[in-house]
Formats: structure tokens, C-alpha cells, sequence
């Protein structure tokens, strides 16, 4: 009995030592501003799953008998979260978090393109469950409208279940919407728009914190006639027409600048997943080629890009020009100040965890927002969209998930790549160890 009672003490002092991060540059994101907010030769202690204190070595003192690592010449960020992905395989899990990707919001589509949500994963991200809240009941191919109080019923459901997402979608009203968004908020629930029956000047209207997909909120530039085809069909011939449409829209047309203004002017971010059309565009490099790829299945992925070329294959009605003018529409919105959070779509249309939440930022960049914007829609802007107090930032009391890179992000976005080290829970990650194909 002593015996077991020395071990046990032993493991809880090894589980109470703190790790410490030393000589590092802590990049500062409040604001997104410059680099008047970095913290050069830094000091982060971390007990536990949280970060007890961060600041200058002046002004922040480690504990005696810490685990101290020297992190000299290497750049602090939190770690990344991907707020609209898939991940159906502990593979999947692995390439997320190799890739620096500590937290998602998860999306559990069992009879669709991403696959049932893989809850198990160890070692991987966190995962925050996204719940489906729709205004219809299908049977048979058949829809039936739902009461306001159903809904509500499905929300408090939904939040019982572990939910920390709402995605709203196409068959809410608008005071649906409104009524849906008011109890998410009391029952602390991040929501996300993907509407047909309301228009998103609606949603925006009623307080619903994010949009996704450019393609979709896009809808708003549109003939009512194609919002309700859209409504009563999302993914069948009125999508077709409506993307027919936006392939051909005049980005610099007033409609656009409208909308552009009333987005940037509204508290609603944007998530666009413009990843899910990178493998359409000129110039893209092979998803494939990263380390971390080769563990992937390509039959867990929705349209996966041929592994030697990097190509696409053909994506059943989606006209020629689509991906290029929603990206040409996206900057029009961000040249306005939309504010935006990052995620992937992943695994749809051939993207690929992990991977391509970097090709995500890479675009917004190439929009035009700063490598410093772009990264805080991966980290600060989650949390003060969607109120959750402990994560975006290398901040005392907050959750010790960390990334420590080689070279500076803010210079150059394609140094998010250079990761030295990625911290999850206040544990160092073995990303080497992740390169191994995982057991199915």
C-alpha cells in the first residue's frame, strides 16, 4: 500500500510540474494591429491544461522546478482552430493536429460528403460539435414544416447533446431564425448561417454570429426567384442555376458594393471556405505533397485530387469560372472589412485536414488582409465570436494550446508551415509520431 501510495504521488507531482516556454516571441493579436503587441524574449508558463502566466522575462517569473524548454528564435501564436471541418478517421485527427490545427468545429454528416464525426480521436484536436438546426422534417424525400416550438426543442436538444455550434439552414424563417439565435445565445451556442427561407440581411439582423461559405451568403446578390429555388432545393438544379449566375456576376457591380458595405458594417463574421475551390484555381500547389498527407485515405475524402498531379476531379454541377468569381467576390467583401474566422469545409471537395486550413489563410491573405488578420481568424476572432472566454490567446487563464514556429507569420503566412512545436493541453504533441499511419 505505501508502495502504491509513493507511485501515486509521484505521477500527481510529474502531472502539477509546470512547462515553461522561454526566449520566444509572443505574437500579439489583440486588435490584429502591429507588432508594437509582440512580446519579444518571452516567458510562458503553463500548468495543467491552462497558461498561468505569459509575458516579457521581466516581467514574468517561472516556477523553480519546471520543465523548461528554450524556444529562442522561434515565434508563439495559439494554436489554430478550423471552425467548419470533418474529421472522420484518427488519421484525420492526426493530420489536423500535425498541422497545428488544436481545436475544430466539428461537423457529423454520417450519410454525407465529410463522414460520421470521429469523437475518439487521441491524440487530436479538440473538438466542438456543430449541431444541424433546419425549419423542415424529412420522410421520404418529402419536407414538412416544423413548428417554431419543435425547433426550439431541437436547440435545447441540441445543447444537452454537447453541442457548441448551431448551424442554421435552409428552411428556417426569419423569425425562426431570430427566436433560434436568441436561445443559442442564453444556452452559450455559437451560431452559423447557411439560409434560404431568410435572407442573410435577416440573419445578420437577428444577431446570428457567422455566415459560411462565400458561395452561399452570396445568395443576397440574387433574384428571390433563385433564394426560394435554393430554399427548396440547396443541392439540386436551382443550385446549378444559382451558381450559373454568380459565375457570371460583375464583381464590381453596385449590388456587390452594397452588400460588401452592409457585411462590413454588420457584427457578423465570415467563414468563406474558399479551400474548398483552392484546387481550382491556376497555380495550386499538390495538397498531397505535404508530409503529413501520405497517412491520408482517399477514400475518406469527398472528391479527393488525383495524388500525382494534385487535379480535381470533375465536381457534378458546378460551372466552369465558379471558383474564380467567388474568390473575386470575397475580396470585394474583405476590401469592404468583413471580419472573418477560418475554416477548410474540410473534407469536401478534396480538401484535406490540416492542410488545407493553411491554404484557408494563404487566401485571405491573398484577399488582402494582413498575415496578422489572418491569423487571428484562426485564433482571437473565434473566441470573441463565438464567447468563449478560455481560447485565442497566450494569455494567463487561458487554454495552454499552443504553436511555436521557426520563422515569423506575420511577414510571411507560409511560415504558419514551419512549426517547431505544437502544445495541446499544456503536453508538447510528438508530431513525428503522428506521421505514422494510424490503425483503421
Amino acid at each position: 500500500m505505501l508502495g502504491l501510495l509513493a507511485l501515486l504521488q509521484v505521477a500527481t507531482s510529474a502531472a502539477e510540474q509546470s512547462l515553461v516556454l522561454t526566449g520566444g516571441t509572443l505574437i500579439g493579436l489583440p486588435g490584429a494591429r502591429a507588432r508594437a503587441d509582440d512580446v519579444p524574449d518571452a516567458v510562458i508558463v503553463i500548468r495543467g491544461d491552462q497558461i498561468v502566466a505569459a509575458g516579457s522575462r521581466q516581467s514574468t517569473t517561472a516556477p523553480v522546478d519546471a520543465r523548461v524548454v528554450d524556444i529562442r528564435g522561434c515565434f508563439v501564436i495559439p494554436g489554430l482552430h478550423d471552425v467548419f471541418a470533418g474529421m472522420n478517421s484518427q488519421a484525420q485527427a492526426s493530420a489536423h493536429l500535425y498541422m497545428g490545427v488544436t481545436s475544430i468545429v466539428g461537423l457529423d454528416e454520417p450519410d454525407g460528403r465529410r463522414g460520421s464525426l470521429f469523437r475518439a480521436a487521441w491524440p487530436g484536436p479538440r473538438v466542438r460539435p456543430l449541431a444541424e438546426i433546419d425549419g423542415v422534417r424529412w420522410d421520404e424525400g418529402y419536407a414538412t414544416p416544423l413548428s417554431t416550438g419543435e425547433i426550439l426543442a431541437q436547440v435545447d436538444e441540441a445543447a444537452r447533446s454537447g453541442a457548441r455550434v448551431l448551424l442554421l439552414h435552409y428552411g428556417l424563417t426569419p423569425p425562426q431564425v431570430r427566436e433560434v439565435a436568441r436561445r443559442a445565445r442564453r444556452a452559450g451556442l455559437g451560431t452559423i448561417g447557411e439560409l434560404g427561407a431568410t435572407r442573410y440581411t435577416e440573419a445578420i439582423e437577428a444577431g446570428v454570429d457567422a455566415l459560411v461559405h462565400t458561395s452561399r451568403y452570396s445568395l443576397e446578390l440574387a433574384s428571390e426567384e433563385m433564394r426560394w429555388g435554393i430554399a427548396s432545393d440547396p443541392f439540386g438544379p436551382p443550385r446549378t442555376r444559382y451558381y450559373e449566375y454568380l459565375a457570371r456576376l460583375d464583381p464590381d457591380s453596385p449590388v456587390v458594393a452594397r452588400w460588401s458595405k452592409r457585411l462590413a458594417r454588420s457584427k457578423v463574421a465570415l467563414i468563406p471556405t474558399l479551400s474548398l475551390y483552392y484546387l481550382d484555381l491556376p497555380g495550386h500547389a499538390n495538397p498531397w505533397d505535404e508530409p503529413i498527407a501520405h497517412i491520408l485515405d482517399p477514400q475518406d475524402l469527398h472528391l479527393p485530387a488525383d495524388r500525382v498531379t494534385g487535379e480535381p476531379p470533375p465536381a457534378p454541377g458546378v460551372p466552369e469560372g465558379l471558383s474564380q468569381s467567388v474568390v473575386r467576390l470575397e475580396q470585394r467583401y474583405a476590401r469592404a472589412g468583413a471580419r472573418y474566422l477560418a475554416g477548410s469545409g474540410t473534407s469536401a471537395f478534396g480538401t484535406l485536414p490540416g492542410i488545407s486550413l493553411h491554404n484557408e489563410l494563404a487566401m485571405l491573405v491573398d484577399l488582402g488582409l494582413t498575415p496578422r488578420q489572418a491569423l487571428a481568424a484562426a485564433t482571437l476572432n473565434v473566441s470573441r465570436v463565438f464567447r468563449w472566454p478560455r481560447t485565442g490567446l497566450v494569455k494567463a487563464g487561458y487554454d495552454a494550446d499552443l504553436v511555436v514556429l521557426d520563422a515569423d507569420p506575420t511577414t510571411d503566412i507560409r511560415n504558419l508551415k514551419r512549426i517547431r512545436m505544437v502544445i495541446l493541453r499544456g503536453e508538447p504533441v510528438d508530431r513525428d509520431a503522428l506521421l505514422a499511419p494510424a490503425e483503421r
